[in-house]
């Protein structure tokens, strides 16, 4: 019998099964092939994005050779032949550095960021076009001064070159698919109005908030959930508090302790319900000055770190500058951290002084209710009695993807309309005046006194802030730099009624502005010293001149006050220790308070509270990364704030939706001193809400739901507040990294660091707030000086200086505040040279 050899189709099941095998591994193979080839474009993109470090680059506008030195950590120093070159090349670094950054802070304020990002960016537009930035900062630029313009002028042609000489576009255009938008003059001014809105706008907020307690409480509760003053506080000009009369707890109880529960705050995992103040945010910034005769070399120090919202790249850009005086005086030599987006140096030495600033929290926004005309909406009532109509303006808004957008803005004789509910308000804000912004603080450049810096101040257009300055010979001073509004006399400057929606028919506001002869300021006091940290600076009736908007509790400015004392002589060293000093005195109070009810009969039972207690004992009294009683002492005064203003929080908020902007309205949007007002409470053993049989029974109480908050595979005895508060400071675009790539994220991010330090100490921290700066200086001995930051020069994740120098600023390391010996340099000339 013959054998047939069996013939194997290509249907048939073994082959069905290895045909797509080889066909998946093919199928891989290519995708493997093309993921690698998007990843290595991906990378080239990069690359061609990165800053020219070396060589030359033609600039024929320029009136002779500007050469760029970058040190190790990739700062630069800039030697130009006068100062307009040298703020072509200042343009030209921004530009190659950090476009993206500075595109993004000119759309946001001028609302034009859908058009680059998409309809997802709508609501932030309408919010800020609504104040028309753009028009303004051209209006503006129109009838600078000569000299200033030409300044912007050639700081702009410089970015346009910058991003011109860029092999390939920014990768973030890559990745938005856009194309960058050249620079213009005006642009520079929508970056001061970005810093308004970051410095000044939270103010509104905290007038609804106010308005809407008065609305809610009888007025003794309000006087006292509104306390002035503290035992915190720490004025500019004086070694100890001032006497501050004993609260009294209201005779009327609050009918919001009546719930049968408090609310309770989000787990211990994170910020969002426990960590706002008036700003939405932890309050920072802090600055000061101890003049020659109280350092250890006989020069006046200026001490800086302002504090800001952390992202990558970092709001500030380390530069050095060095341009030929005129009339054979010494070369112009200045150092410090620009803006980019401006061509000027906003904190820094220039050999002869040095300055920086500091969030001043004045009253610089006004409401006005208007009554509007049942007829006609756009007409409202005026003090004179009669009818004023609003003028309309069409703001078109473009969107990426989609449909421009047509935003009415109606324009009052005040400012501009924005509804909250059923009213309307009219935004009265320094902002919208001409004396907002200007080009003055240039002029600081050339200073050489206290008194020359302190009237540039006084004269500069700039969110209204304490600055600080020393001078090469020894001398210190204090003023506020920006416009102060000159109000009518006759309008209360203390009290509620200053700080809550005013009425359209009687409202009277501010038609000028103060001279800079009628500013405060502080020349050479006797204690030899002067320091601000948010606080309210003065006491006297001077303080009316700047107005309350929210200025900080002053337990951090009590704790420099006290350290600046102690230290007889200090150093630049000695400086940065009390920059990075992360002892919790505001919390101490608390820490007893909790020990209190620990007492035996507490414990028996409660292993948990026993642990709570003994943390509680051995801890040192910081807020360094490895300190458990410090999280914990937090955690029961959050949850004491939860039980106490919980349910009144919930009120405010559903009392104003959408009042608060991107954060609900409650007690601490309206008081920034709530701390004192809960310390009274605890002192009287008073408020002990409806379902607890007495104080120490709801004392237990917050201190089991402290213990609850806490994530469920976190010990008591494990609670190290370092990693609650882990660094998280990283890329925007970061934050749309699909979460199975993990180290793409990471890549556009700072290591998740724990940090030290946290809100009311002079080292703030937070995950993404904190000192955006340190900067320790004695002007003409530079060489002596600190400096650390967080991120580095470039925006760029491929840049070597992308985080370059970020480690020294988490560890709180002396780094150098001049730049170190060149390893790069770059050739800006003309055509021929």
């Amino acid at each position: 019998m013959s054998r047939r050899r069996a013939v194997t189709s290509p249907f048939s099941g073994k082959s069905i099964g290895r045909t797509i095998g080889i066909a998946a591994l093919a199928l891989a193979g290519l995708v493997v092939a093309l993921l690698c080839a998007a990843l290595l474009g991906g990378w080239l993109l990069l690359r061609g994005s990165l800053a020219q470090l070396d060589g030359t680059q033609r600039a024929p506008s320029l009136s002779s050779a500007v050469t760029i030195e970058r040190d190790a950590l990739g700062v630069p120093t800039i030697h130009g032949a006068s100062r307009a070159d040298v703020a072509y090349a200042t343009g030209f670094l921004h530009a190659q550095d950090r476009f993206f950054q500075m595109d993004l802070l000119r759309r946001v304020a001028a609302g034009e960021v859908s058009a680059l990002i998409g309809p997802n960016a709508l609501d932030l537009d309408r919010r800020n076009r609504l104040h028309r930035f753009r028009a303004r900062a051209h209006a503006l630029v129109e009838v600078m001064p000569a000299d200033q313009r030409h300044i912007v002028e050639r700081y702009t042609a410089g970015v346009n070159a910058g991003v011109a000489a860029l092999s390939s576009r920014p990768f973030e255009y890559w990745m938005l698919r856009a194309q960058p938008e050249a620079w213009r003059p005006e642009d520079s001014l929508l970056v001061v109005y970005a810093m308004y809105f970051d410095l000044q706008s939270f103010e509104t907020r905290r007038i609804l908030a106010r308005a809407v307690l008065r609305e809610r409480v009888p007025a003794d509760l309000y006087a006292f959930l509104l306390p002035s003053a503290s035992h915190w506080d720490a004025p500019l000009d004086s070694a100890s508090t001032p006497p501050v009369e004993p609260t009294r707890i209201p005779a009327t109880r609050p009918d919001w302790l009546s719930a049968t529960k408090p609310v309770s705050a989000a787990r211990d995992t994170g910020y969002a319900s426990d960590d706002t103040c008036a700003n939405g945010s932890a309050v920072g910034s802090n600055g000061w000055v101890v003049d020659g005769a109280h350092s250890a070399h006989g020069g006046a120090i200026l001490a800086s770190d302002m504090h800001l919202g952390l992202s990558l790249p970092n709001i500030w850009y380390r530069v050095s500058l060095t341009w030929p005086a005129q009339d054979g005086q010494p070369m112009h030599a200045l150092t410090g951290v620009s803006l980019p987006g401006t061509p000027l140096v906003i904190a820094g030495s220039n050999g002869k002084i040095a300055w920086g600033f500091t969030n001043s929290y004045g009253h610089y926004v006004d409401l006005i209710e208007l009554h509007r005309n049942p007829a006609d909406p756009l007409q409202y009532r005026t003090p004179d009695g009669a009818w004023a109509r609003a003028d309309v303006h069409h703001e078109m808004i473009r969107v990426k993807g989609g449909a421009s957008v047509d935003l009415p803005v109606i324009e009052t004789r005040w400012g501009p309309q924005f509804d909250v509910g059923e009213r309307a308000y009219a935004l009265r804000w320094v902002a919208h005046d001409r004396e907002a912004v200007n080009l003055n603080l240039q002029r600081l450049e050339d200073a050489k006194t206290i008194d020359e810096a302190l009237h540039v101040a006084q004269t500069s257009g700039i969110p209204t802030q304490n600055i600080m300055i020393a001078d090469s010979r020894g001398n210190i001073g204090w003023t506020l730099a920006g416009p102060l509004p000159q109000r009518d006399a006759s309008d209360a400057q203390s009290g509620p009624d200053s700080d809550t929606p005013y009425d359209s028919a009687t409202y009277k506001g501010w038609q000028h502005y103060l001279p800079p002869a009628s500013y405060p300021k502080r020349i050479d006091p006797p204690l030899g010293r002067l320091w601000t940290a948010n606080n309210r600076v003065l006491m006297s009736d001077e303080a009316a001149l700047i107005g309350d908007a929210g200025a900080d509790l002053g337990a951090r400015a009590s704790q420099i006050r006290d350290d600046l004392l102690a230290a007889p002589s200090p150093d630049e060293r000695a400086m940065l220790s009390i920059q990075t000093d992360d002892r919790a005195q505001w919390i101490d109070v608390w820490r007893r308070v909790a020990l209190e009810a620990l007492d035996a009969s507490a414990l028996a039972g409660h292993p948990q509270r026993l642990a709570f207690r003994q943390q509680l004992l051995a801890w040192n009294g910081r807020a360094d990364a490895d300190a458990v009683g410090y999280r914990l002492t937090r955690g029961f005064f959050f949850s004491l704030y939860d039980a106490w203003f919980g349910r009144l929080d919930a009120d405010l908020a559903g009392a104003m939706p959408g009042g608060g902007g991107n954060a609900p309205l409650g007690l601490r949007v309206a008081s920034s001193r709530y701390e004192a007002v809960m310390e009274t409470l605890a002192e009287h053993h008073a408020w002990v809400p409806d379902g607890f049989i007495d104080w120490r029974t709801f004392m237990l109480d917050r201190i089991d739901h402290a213990i609850a908050q806490l994530p469920a595979d976190v010990a008591v005895d494990d609670a190290r507040w370092g990693e609650r508060n882990r660094a998280a400071i990283e890329h925007p675009f970061a934050r749309i990294v699909p979460a199975w790539l993990p180290w793409a994220r990471g890549w556009l991010g700072a290591p998740h660091d724990p940090l030290p330090g946290d809100i009311n100490m002079p080292r703030v921290q937070t995950p993404n707030f904190g000192a955006s700066e340190r900067m320790i200086v004695s002007p003409g001995r530079e060489q002596t000086g600190i400096f650390e930051m967080p991120g580095g020069q470039s925006g760029n994740p491929l840049s070597p200086y992308f985080l370059a120098g970020h480690e020294a600023w988490v560890r709180g390391e002396k780094t150098s505040f001049l730049p170190g010996p060149p390893v790069h340099r770059l050739t800006l000339g003309r055509a021929g040279q």
